[in-house]
Order: structure tokens, then sequence, then C-alpha cells
């Protein structure tokens, strides 16, 4: 059965995006990896906001090689859109009715697994739902002070298995979970 894996940066003080969205504070190094996790995934999961930014992101013409190849990476996945909306879109399925339901069709089907890619609502949605199986949470060497929380509204413990640590060149420290159940 496939995996759903949130994969996202937070900063230290816990904050995925700053006060005003901004996320200008990632920290991308090449000792991270990113390619080897997108290799392993052939799904992600967005909410609508999240899809509308960069579900269809395409790098300007400076981008780097690099930047350009990650996004292509990206663009070749499966992709859902959780949202209230039923739009039709050639590059995502729209889905807005039974979360866990259709969540537990697609780990079923063959194939890697789901990148749980956000954004704030919809990771809370599944954890309220128990449908994340794997936590990977980058912790970026820096406090905002003010943001959009990672944890935001909990309504009880998540208790939280520690798997493997990560540290890497620019202080990211990797830290991957799995769910006590």
């Amino acid at each position: 059965m496939k995996k759903v894996i949130l994969d996202l940066a937070t900063t230290l003080d816990g904050f995925i995006e700053g006060p005003n969205g901004e996320i200008d504070w990632c920290i991308m190094d090449d000792d991270m990896d990113f390619d080897g996790f997108l290799s392993n995934i052939d799904t992600i999961f967005y909410g609508r906001v999240s899809y509308d930014a960069w579900g269809n992101y395409q790098p300007d013409d400076n981008a780097t090689p690099e930047e350009q190849n990650l996004w292509k990476a990206v663009h070749s996945k499966n992709k859902f859109v959780f949202s209230s909306q039923n739009r039709e879109d050639e590059n995502a399925v729209f889905i807005n009715t039974d979360l866990p339901t259709k969540v537990s069709e697609i780990k079923n089907q063959e194939g890697k697994d789901i990148w749980l890619y956000g954004g704030a609502s919809l990771i809370k949605t599944f954890i309220q739902h128990n449908l994340i199986d794997v936590y990977r949470v980058s912790v970026h060497p820096i406090a905002l002070g003010d943001g959009k929380p990672l944890f935001e509204d909990l309504k009880e413990r998540l208790p939280l298995k520690l798997i493997k640590t990560n540290v890497f060149k620019s202080g990211v420290v990797q830290l991957i979970y799995e769910p006590v159940k």
C-alpha cells in the first residue's frame, strides 16, 4: 500500500510560512536529495490554494537547470486537489467529497508513495483523519516570530515515533516520524 508522506519545511519556531505567506527562508541544499524523494513518489495531494499557487508553477527563463528539472519532476506526478470547488483541470483531479474514502482508494492503487504537499488546512484535515503515514519535517535555522503554524488547532495530542534524522550542511535538520498507532 502507498504511504501518504507529509514533507515540508518549518522554521525553528514552528511556522510553515511567514505572516504574509512568505517562504523565502526555505533552503534547498544539494545534499538534501530532494530528487531522491521525488523519485519515490508518483502522486501529490494539494489543497486548492496551494495548487493554484504551485500546482502548475513554471520557473522563469533565468532559473537554473536544476530548478527547471525539479519542477519538471514535480509536474510529472499525478495530482489530486482537495477542494470544495469542483473544477475541470487537465493537470489534476479535483476531489470535493468523502476525503478519507478517496484517500484510501488512492493509497490502494499500485505505484509509489504520495506526497502530501499541503496547504495548512489540508494538512490539518489529514491529521484529524489520521491519514498521514510519515511526517518528514525539515526544520530550518530561522525563527520568524509569526506566521502560519504547522500544527494549528490540534484537538488532541499527536504521538509520533522518530524514525530517522538527517542533518544538512546549511544547518537544516530533517526529522522523520511515523504516527504511534
